[in-house]
């Protein structure tokens, strides 16, 4: 068993809205991560497959399931969240889809 819990988000952009998703993540949303202490693993946009012009993949390590749902909660919650969130989206809501799936590495992994 590992001593965190891991979780892959998986943004799919509406069409022309993916530069202002990361711009978003960029200047807001890491640092919110941050101080809501959301462990990000690391980002990625696709090369290749369907919608991998708009889609932004990335991963996080929580603890534990808990400290991950509280970190959430948390994180929608904050004030400076929900600026942000109403300020990037004036011009129409930046995602069209959002995936999450909570994972445990396996004992080979090197994560474990």
């Amino acid at each position: 068993m590992s001593d965190r819990i891991f979780e892959l988000r998986t943004y799919v952009a509406n069409p022309g809205r993916l530069t202002a998703l990361q711009r978003r993540f960029r200047e807001h949303t890491l640092a919110l991560f941050e101080r809501h202490s959301m462990e990000v693993i690391g980002f990625f946009t696709p090369t290749e497959g369907e919608a991998a012009d708009r889609t932004l993949v990335y991963l996080l390590a929580f603890p534990d399931r808990t400290s991950a749902d509280r970190a959430w909660e948390e994180f929608r919650a904050d004030p400076d969240w929900i600026k942000a969130k109403a300020d990037s989206e004036v011009d129409g809501v930046l995602t069209e889809r959002v995936d999450s799936v909570f994972m445990d590495p396996t004992d080979y992994s090197p994560l474990h």
